[in-house]
């Protein structure tokens, strides 16, 4: 099943990479792939959690910070984070519907 999904360094998950049409997937593939995707699905308020954990650190240090340079690669580091956060909601989100057919 793990065939069907690639995992993004960036995101620190899996997400689908179909290369054979929807239609043209066994319905007993089609149900493997989405149960697996509903586990990976279910990660991912957890990575987020631990990415904002890894944010608030870096926020800390950042108010302590008096050197611009260091400030700026903090702020950087933050925006980058957040921007993750984002796409892992984006993912979460916008696959919500074919979880929702899993379970019709």
């Amino acid at each position: 099943m793990k065939e069907h999904f690639t995992y993004n360094q960036r995101l620190g998950i899996s997400i689908p990479n179909l290369e054979t049409e929807w239609a043209r997937i066994s319905a007993e593939t089609q149900q493997a792939i989405l149960f697996h995707w509903e586990q990976i699905r279910g990660s991912i308020p957890d990575r987020i959690a631990d990415l904002e954990k890894i944010i608030n650190q870096k926020q800390a240090q950042l108010s302590d910070e008096s050197n611009f340079k260091i400030s700026c690669k903090l702020n950087s580091e933050i925006a980058e984070l957040a921007s993750i956060i984002n796409d892992l909601w984006l993912w979460y989100r916008a696959n919500q519907t074919v979880s929702e057919k899993m379970h019709q």
